[in-house]
Protein backbone atom coordinates (compact mmCIF):
# COMPACT_ATOMS: atom_id res chain seq x y z
CA UNK A 1 0.00 0.00 0.00
CA UNK A 2 2.75 2.52 1.35
CA UNK A 3 4.49 1.52 -2.63
CA UNK A 4 1.23 2.67 -4.26
CA UNK A 5 0.49 5.93 -2.21
CA UNK A 6 4.20 6.65 -3.50
CA UNK A 7 2.24 6.06 -7.54
CA UNK A 8 3.09 2.42 -8.37
CA UNK A 9 -0.02 1.42 -9.60
CA UNK A 10 0.97 -2.46 -10.19
CA UNK A 11 1.12 -2.50 -6.45
CA UNK A 12 -2.33 -1.65 -6.14
CA UNK A 13 -2.91 -4.50 -8.55
CA UNK A 14 -0.81 -6.98 -6.46
CA UNK A 15 -3.39 -5.54 -3.44
CA UNK A 16 -6.64 -6.40 -5.54
CA UNK A 17 -5.47 -9.46 -6.86
CA UNK A 18 -4.28 -10.47 -3.31
CA UNK A 19 -7.24 -9.64 -1.47
CA UNK A 20 -10.51 -9.26 -3.86
CA UNK A 21 -11.72 -12.97 -3.39
CA UNK A 22 -12.07 -12.43 0.01
CA UNK A 23 -13.21 -9.20 0.37
CA UNK A 24 -15.97 -9.94 -1.81
CA UNK A 25 -16.94 -13.17 -0.01
CA UNK A 26 -17.07 -11.28 2.92
CA UNK A 27 -20.02 -8.90 1.58
CA UNK A 28 -21.55 -10.90 -0.83
CA UNK A 29 -22.34 -13.57 2.32
CA UNK A 30 -23.17 -10.34 4.44
CA UNK A 31 -25.60 -8.69 1.88
CA UNK A 32 -26.67 -11.99 0.21
CA UNK A 33 -26.64 -10.01 -2.81
CA UNK A 34 -24.41 -10.53 -5.62
CA UNK A 35 -25.33 -7.03 -7.35
CA UNK A 36 -24.98 -5.36 -4.22
CA UNK A 37 -21.68 -7.16 -3.45
CA UNK A 38 -20.33 -5.98 -6.39
CA UNK A 39 -21.18 -2.18 -5.76
CA UNK A 40 -19.82 -1.89 -2.53
CA UNK A 41 -16.41 -4.34 -3.76
CA UNK A 42 -16.15 -1.18 -6.30
CA UNK A 43 -16.82 1.20 -3.37
CA UNK A 44 -14.33 -0.50 -1.44
CA UNK A 45 -11.73 0.10 -3.62
CA UNK A 46 -12.44 3.22 -4.86
CA UNK A 47 -11.77 4.14 -1.42
CA UNK A 48 -8.40 2.32 -1.00
CA UNK A 49 -7.19 4.05 -4.20
CA UNK A 50 -8.66 7.90 -2.63
CA UNK A 51 -7.10 6.94 0.71
CA UNK A 52 -2.98 5.91 -0.12
CA UNK A 53 -2.04 9.31 0.88
CA UNK A 54 -3.92 9.25 4.39
CA UNK A 55 -2.66 5.29 4.98
CA UNK A 56 -0.05 4.67 7.75
CA UNK A 57 0.79 1.85 8.39
CA UNK A 58 0.21 1.70 12.22
CA UNK A 59 -1.78 -2.19 11.60
CA UNK A 60 -1.84 -4.71 8.92
CA UNK A 61 -3.58 -3.64 5.81
CA UNK A 62 -5.55 -6.25 5.99
CA UNK A 63 -7.38 -4.54 9.08
CA UNK A 64 -7.43 -1.34 7.22
CA UNK A 65 -9.03 -2.77 4.18
CA UNK A 66 -11.58 -4.53 6.09
CA UNK A 67 -12.58 -1.75 8.05
CA UNK A 68 -13.23 0.11 4.62
CA UNK A 69 -15.52 -2.75 3.71
CA UNK A 70 -17.30 -3.54 6.93
CA UNK A 71 -18.03 0.49 6.66
CA UNK A 72 -19.22 0.60 3.26
CA UNK A 73 -21.28 -2.76 3.82
CA UNK A 74 -22.90 -0.98 6.98
CA UNK A 75 -23.90 1.75 4.88
CA UNK A 76 -25.10 -0.19 2.01
CA UNK A 77 -27.82 -2.15 4.03
CA UNK A 78 -28.95 1.45 5.78
CA UNK A 79 -29.39 2.49 2.29
CA UNK A 80 -31.66 0.01 1.58
CA UNK A 81 -34.95 0.74 1.08
CA UNK A 82 -36.98 1.01 4.68
CA UNK A 83 -39.93 -2.02 3.47
CA UNK A 84 -36.86 -4.11 2.32
CA UNK A 85 -35.86 -6.81 5.14
CA UNK A 86 -33.60 -8.96 4.74
CA UNK A 87 -34.84 -12.41 4.40
CA UNK A 88 -32.17 -14.49 5.18
CA UNK A 89 -34.34 -17.91 4.09
CA UNK A 90 -34.83 -16.32 1.12
CA UNK A 91 -33.81 -18.21 -2.10
CA UNK A 92 -31.98 -16.09 -4.75
CA UNK A 93 -32.66 -18.50 -7.79
CA UNK A 94 -28.78 -18.44 -8.18
CA UNK A 95 -26.81 -21.00 -6.36
CA UNK A 96 -24.27 -20.02 -3.67
CA UNK A 97 -20.79 -20.00 -3.72
CA UNK A 98 -19.42 -22.88 -1.94
CA UNK A 99 -15.49 -23.01 -1.35
CA UNK A 100 -15.71 -26.90 -1.85
CA UNK A 101 -12.26 -28.92 -1.34
CA UNK A 102 -10.92 -29.87 -4.93
CA UNK A 103 -11.93 -32.67 -6.40
CA UNK A 104 -10.16 -35.91 -6.01
CA UNK A 105 -10.42 -38.84 -8.15
CA UNK A 106 -9.70 -41.11 -5.35
CA UNK A 107 -13.05 -39.53 -3.12
CA UNK A 108 -15.84 -41.51 -3.12
CA UNK A 109 -18.93 -39.89 -4.79
CA UNK A 110 -20.56 -40.27 -1.34
CA UNK A 111 -18.02 -38.44 0.37
CA UNK A 112 -17.87 -35.62 -2.33
CA UNK A 113 -21.65 -35.07 -1.52
CA UNK A 114 -21.77 -35.23 1.88
CA UNK A 115 -18.42 -32.31 1.68
CA UNK A 116 -21.10 -30.77 -0.48
CA UNK A 117 -23.81 -30.76 1.67
CA UNK A 118 -21.75 -29.34 5.02
CA UNK A 119 -20.10 -26.52 3.08
CA UNK A 120 -23.92 -25.67 1.98
CA UNK A 121 -25.11 -26.15 5.90
CA UNK A 122 -22.64 -24.10 6.77
CA UNK A 123 -23.60 -21.29 4.65
CA UNK A 124 -27.23 -21.24 5.47
CA UNK A 125 -25.95 -21.21 8.93
CA UNK A 126 -23.57 -18.60 8.65
CA UNK A 127 -26.86 -16.56 7.01
CA UNK A 128 -28.96 -17.07 10.00
CA UNK A 129 -26.90 -15.23 12.27
CA UNK A 130 -27.48 -11.24 13.20
CA UNK A 131 -26.09 -9.37 11.06
CA UNK A 132 -23.81 -8.22 13.72
CA UNK A 133 -22.50 -11.97 14.69
CA UNK A 134 -22.37 -12.74 10.93
CA UNK A 135 -20.42 -9.32 9.85
CA UNK A 136 -17.77 -9.95 12.92
CA UNK A 137 -17.61 -14.31 12.32
CA UNK A 138 -16.90 -13.25 8.63
CA UNK A 139 -14.51 -10.62 8.98
CA UNK A 140 -12.38 -13.39 11.28
CA UNK A 141 -13.12 -16.33 8.91
CA UNK A 142 -13.11 -14.70 5.53
CA UNK A 143 -10.70 -11.74 6.99
CA UNK A 144 -8.66 -13.63 8.53
CA UNK A 145 -8.51 -10.94 11.10
CA UNK A 146 -8.17 -11.24 15.03
CA UNK A 147 -10.38 -10.24 17.53
CA UNK A 148 -8.86 -7.04 18.30
CA UNK A 149 -8.88 -6.15 14.71
CA UNK A 150 -12.53 -7.16 13.85
CA UNK A 151 -13.10 -4.65 17.05
CA UNK A 152 -11.28 -2.56 15.03
CA UNK A 153 -12.91 -2.87 11.73
CA UNK A 154 -16.54 -2.69 13.38
CA UNK A 155 -15.69 0.28 15.78
CA UNK A 156 -16.59 -1.93 18.67
CA UNK A 157 -14.86 -2.66 21.72
CA UNK A 158 -12.33 -6.17 22.35
CA UNK A 159 -15.51 -7.27 24.41
CA UNK A 160 -17.78 -6.35 22.22
CA UNK A 161 -16.49 -8.13 19.43
CA UNK A 162 -14.98 -11.49 21.45
CA UNK A 163 -18.74 -11.84 22.44
CA UNK A 164 -20.36 -11.44 18.73
CA UNK A 165 -17.67 -13.79 18.10
CA UNK A 166 -18.87 -16.22 20.49
CA UNK A 167 -22.30 -16.34 20.37
CA UNK A 168 -21.64 -16.13 16.58
CA UNK A 169 -19.81 -19.67 16.87
CA UNK A 170 -22.43 -21.02 19.60
CA UNK A 171 -25.17 -20.62 16.95
CA UNK A 172 -23.32 -22.30 14.59
CA UNK A 173 -22.23 -24.87 16.86
CA UNK A 174 -25.60 -25.23 18.12
CA UNK A 175 -27.24 -25.56 14.17
CA UNK A 176 -24.25 -28.01 12.96
CA UNK A 177 -24.19 -30.38 15.45
CA UNK A 178 -25.06 -33.06 13.27
CA UNK A 179 -21.99 -32.24 11.40
CA UNK A 180 -19.37 -32.16 14.51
Amino acid sequence: MVRFARGDGAAFEVLYRRHETRVFRFLLRTLHDEAGANDVMQDVWFAVARGADRYTPTAKFTTWLFTIAHHRMVDAIRARRPTEVMDLNAESGEAPVLDLPPADARTEPLTALQIEDQAAAVLRAVEQLPVEQRSAFLLQAEGGLSVEEVAAATGTSFETAKSRLRYARAKLREWLWEFA
